[in-house]
């Protein structure tokens, strides 16, 4: 998806925090260490401080960071990966503004951070590791845009602008959900197919393709479109991204085998389905909860 040059990304609330030194994750590193989490705690609105190298939740931080006062145009985002991350927090909070009272909630943003190495959050202590996540506890997203990295070279993913850009939607989707009561009202110990835990994931799927099809008509505070029309070669490149981070995707990778009893997030094809659902439907399609069966 690309931004038009001319659009001002200026307003982003999008902040640094945390560069230092990655350090270890209980359990073990690498390859290995990090997809225990990602089958657990990425990409979930779950208070992942049970998992990360910090012990217990942390007191919430208060703000805090330095703004990216080098991302202020479209051509900035075009060109770098931060500011297209700067440049996609200013098209969700224009999107959720105008449609967070169709899933019944009044929009209230969330914190957003670029992080390297470690960060604290209201969660505890995260690690590059962990990847991009949503702590509850602080409503922040906390993104390290090394991620995107491991989407082409660990995961196989085709990468792309929109499937960056999807991952943070994804985010954005899990704190629609703090909003509307969901991640304190669900299941969360239970794992499978048709579980609470993966109901979550596909519903925040859902969210970030609704986002997709409408991001082309979401502006910059001057009232001008921030992106260009979306491609199908766009939406693709997404749709793999999504797949490629399925829980059967990930098991068959690292170990062969595939577990559906253990799945937290949905296979590739739930995962692709109901990013579909939302981009054809909008934010109205995405009661994964309501579904039968997902």
């Amino acid at each position: 998806m690309t931004f038009r040059d001319d659009a001002d990304i200026s307003s982003s609330r999008l902040r640094r925090r945390g560069r230092g030194r990655t350090t270890a994750i209980a359990g073990g590193g690498g390859i290995v260490g990090l997809i225990a989490v990602f089958l657990i705690a990425q990409l979930t609105g779950v208070d992942v401080s049970g998992l990360l190298g910090g012990g217990g939740a942390a007191p919430a931080p208060q703000g805090g960071g330095t703004t990216l006062e080098e991302c202020t145009t479209g051509a900035e985002a075009n060109a770098s990966v931060d500011c297209r991350i700067a440049g996609a927090v200013v098209s969700l909070d224009d999107f959720w503004a105008e449609s967070a009272g169709a899933i019944g909630v009044e929009y209230r943003a969330p914190e957003a951070y670029l992080f390297e190495g470690a960060v604290s959050t209201g969660c505890g202590e995260a690690t590059s590791a962990v990847g991009p996540f949503y702590c509850p506890v602080d409503e922040s997203v906390y993104l390290d845009t090394g991620f995107y990295d491991d989407l082409r070279t660990r995961f196989g993913a085709e990468g792309g602008p929109l499937a960056e850009m999807y991952v943070v939607a994804h985010e954005w989707g899990h704190h629609m959900q703090q909003l509307t009561g969901v991640l304190a009202s669900v299941e969360r110990g239970e794992s499978g197919p048709q579980s609470d835990a993966v109901r979550i994931e596909l519903q925040a799927d859902c969210w970030g393709g609704a986002w997709a099809a409408a991001a082309s008509a979401t502006d910059d505070p001057d009232g001008r479109p921030l992106l260009e029309p979306i491609t199908d070669e766009q939406v693709a490149q997404a749709l793999d991204a999504a797949a490629s981070i399925g829980d059967d995707r990930i098991q068959e990778r690292t170990s062969g085998q595939v577990s559906p009893e253990s799945w937290t997030h949905g296979s590739g094809e739930q995962r692709q389905a109901w990013f579909r659902a939302g981009f054809e439907g909008g934010v109205t399609a995405c009661d994964t909860f309501a579904a039968e069966t997902v």
